[in-house]
């Protein structure tokens, strides 16, 4: 069923007009000392292998430019030689963080392809996933940002170390149910490949009652601590107009006080039933969007508690055995499936057909991380290099998303 889906915002003008993002060098100040930093891509702060170019007039920053590519892995080309039953474990090292939604956008997108219908079960164990997953995530970007912001939070390693704990529950989940707690290759064509083992409810209740518990813990050590306002507060401010227009989704744009979700607003598997509360913040600084990752946390709790306990019965895959790799074939068409990841829309474009029905004759991936590094020429300018630091970590981008 195709959904026309609209999103409106306001411009403010003020933020979008006061900075130059094509802004050259040569032409800013001729009495100027500026002096080029080359942040990354070595810098453990990137969060992956990652380059900006920094000029600095003192220590405030006049242009910033994003370089990416250093972690090019061809996955598209190579989903194009393999197989559609094949290409699970190639995407769910594209975000890293987030392997299972990884999967569920690309066999998505094969289904519709191929014309294939997804069981009720296997439909609800997706959404179940998906949101562990995003707990999951958004656990470590607070836990990471505040290693970001550094000796100003005692270091910043004691909220990545509570937060990462919190995480392992998580992944002590995905291994329960696949045997792997990073790359799961669970998702498959037409349904699931593993179904939920004897007691898995209750270990999910458990898990998730230990994280509610301490979601308070975390909010102490981050976003009620004083100095992590001060180092966020209208920080990197990003224009919801501006956000529309790179084509910046997920956290980032609700930030920015865009009510736009995916799961709500173009619903998949289980999110006609199981709807989300979008969690929506004004402001699009550095703060607003830690905010939205933070509430996004307690809401995908809420909403795993659901799906666990509302587990219908039945099969959970609606496509013929896979007993060979070439045994799924496409006549050809094309399609677009775009899904809500804890970065924003994950889709995918593949066109069928071709000489070689049983692979895609193109698969293009579009990798929210991506748009929100687009953002950096806008925000960067004017902050100072440590703003930098907390800005970059704010957009939570995934390298292995971006370069693919």
């Amino acid at each position: 069923m195709n959904q026309v889906i609209t999103v409106t915002a306001t411009r403010q003008s003020a933020v979008r007009g006061s900075v130059d993002p094509h802004l050259s060098i040569r032409h800013y100040d001729p009495d100027a000392d500026l002096m080029l930093l080359h942040f990354g891509p070595q810098h453990p702060s990137t969060h992956g292998v990652f380059r900006m170019d920094l000029h600095l007039d003192g220590e405030i920053i006049v242009k910033a430019t994003p370089y990416v590519g250093y972690l090019h892995r061809a996955v598209e080309k190579l989903c194009e030689k393999l197989s559609f039953v094949q290409q699970t474990p190639i995407v769910d090292k594209n975000d890293y963080v987030a392997p299972m939604t990884n999967e569920q956008a690309l066999n998505m997108a094969f289904e519709k392809l191929l014309g294939v219908e997804v069981p009720r079960r296997a439909r609800w164990m997706r959404t179940l996933f998906a949101e562990l997953q995003r707990i999951a995530s958004h656990l470590l970007a607070l836990g990471t940002f505040c290693i970001d912001l550094g000796g100003a939070l005692g270091g910043g390693s004691t909220a990545f170390i509570h937060t990462f704990r919190e995480r392992e529950l998580i992944l002590d989940l995905f291994e329960e149910v696949t045997g792997a707690r990073f790359h799961y290759n669970t998702h498959t064509i037409g349904g699931q490949r593993h179904d939920l083992p004897a007691g898995f409810a209750a270990k999910v209740n458990a898990a998730l009652d230990i994280i509610e518990a301490r979601i308070p813990e975390y909010e102490a050590m981050s976003l009620g601590n004083a100095i992590f306002q001060a180092r966020t507060k209208g920080v990197g401010v990003l224009d919801g107009q501006l956000a529309l227009e790179l084509g910046i989704t997920g956290p980032i744009l609700r930030a920015c006080g865009i009510d736009h979700d995916l799961r709500r607003d173009a619903p998949y598997s289980a999110y006609d039933e199981l709807v989300p509360k979008v969690i929506v913040r004004q402001g699009g600084d550095t703060y607003a969007r830690m905010r939205v990752r933070f509430d996004e946390t307690a809401e995908s709790i809420a909403l795993c508690r659901k799906a666990i306990d509302g587990m219908p019965e039945g099969p959970i895959n609606g496509y013929k055995p896979i007993r060979q790799p070439t045994m799924a074939k496409s006549a050809g068409g094309q399609v677009y499936v775009g899904i809500e990841t804890p970065r924003g829309e994950l889709g995918t474009f593949v066109i069928g057909g071709g000489d070689t029905p049983t692979s895609p004759y193109r698969l293009k991936i579009r990798p929210p991380s991506l748009h929100a590094l687009s953002a950096i020429p806008y925000i960067m300018p004017g902050a100072t290099v440590s703003d930098a630091v907390a800005i970059l970590g704010s957009l939570d981008p995934i390298m292995g998303e971006v370069d693919r």
